[in-house]
């Protein structure tokens, strides 16, 4: 009886006809039914039952007591309810963080479907040009390319991604195609600026070997399908994500050249604050990401062209 709840406490008390029944329906001693409530009313500093030796009466006190704190216990019960089934349901407002040119050929289709398939998740996507700080705006997941740095960070691997260099067939046309990364100091170069270190720093890597390559060229950008756009028009070679060049790979409207040669490591990632661990709304979003790129994880584990 010592860890049930004062309220249930009382309720209980005041269902029963005396301290003997009431006693017996907690399981304890009327003695120790008697003290509690004593104790009860000294913390409130009101007389709450009127008690003789075969019955008890409620005070206009107790009976707002009991009347006010059933209806307490009632929104508690109905709370706890929620919650346990909130953990298996998701609901209310999801945010996510996403790259402008990724949020809106992948990411967007995707939040559609999702919506879907769980219309009681409100989601909120917010497109910038690099990944936010997810703590200090109050994102609830960010899709992240490379390993993300901060190990505070939970991250799920959603899809391979490589980086391949390419241009356009216009652009190659009369110029020498590039053998070597060094090769590159002798062409336009499309840049694009997208984080913070230097964004004319190219770093390739072979396998074995690692370059980093300073270029030079006449357009710059922080928005990677405007870059795409201008490799597409003949302007230069572009360091892209296959995600979005594949495509035109595909289709030979650019070509990809150094064969071998690859930027940094840029797979995608979901990544999400530990205190969203066991989020319902989160972790489900994340299996449907997982599930909706296992194409793109298959033929990478198969070794075969992505996107």
């Amino acid at each position: 009886m010592k860890n049930t709840p004062d309220l249930n406490f009382f309720a209980t008390l005041a269902r029963q006809p005396s301290l003997a029944a009431a006693s017996l329906e907690l399981g304890v001693t009327p003695p120790a039914v008697s003290r509690r409530l004593a104790q009860l009313e000294q913390r409130l500093g009101v007389r709450l039952l009127n008690r003789t030796t075969r019955r008890l009466s409620l005070t206009p006190e107790g009976e707002r007591y009991l009347e006010e704190g059933g209806r307490l216990l009632r929104e508690i019960e109905g709370l706890e309810r929620s919650l346990a089934a909130g953990a298996e349901v998701p609901h209310g407002v999801l945010r996510i963080n996403a790259t402008f040119g990724f949020g809106r050929r992948h990411l967007s289709p995707a939040i559609s479907e999702f919506r879907g398939l769980y219309p009681s998740v409100e989601i909120v996507l917010q497109l910038t040009d690099r990944t936010l700080d997810l703590a200090a705006h109050a994102m609830d997941i960010g899709i992240h390319f490379g390993e993300p740095p901060d190990r505070r960070i939970l991250a799920r691997k959603i899809a391979p991604n490589r980086r391949f260099l390419c241009a356009a067939p216009a652009y190659l046309q009369g110029r020498a195609e590039p053998t070597t990364p060094r090769d590159l100091h002798q062409h336009e170069c499309i840049v694009i600026r997208e984080s913070s270190t230097a964004f004319n720093n190219w770093q390739l890597s072979d396998g074995q070997r690692q370059e980093t390559v300073k270029v030079y060229g006449g357009l710059s950008t922080n928005f990677g399908e405007i870059a795409v756009d201008w490799a597409l028009a003949g302007h230069g070679i572009l360091l892209r994500s296959e995600w979005d060049v594949a495509p035109y790979l595909r289709s030979g409207q650019l070509r990809r050249l150094l064969a071998g040669w690859e930027g940094s490591p840029s797979d995608i990632y979901a990544i999400y604050p530990q205190r969203h661990h066991l989020s319902s709304k989160v972790r489900l979003f994340l299996d449907f990401l997982a599930a909706k790129f296992a194409d793109q994880r298959a033929l990478e584990a198969a070794n075969t062209q992505v996107w």
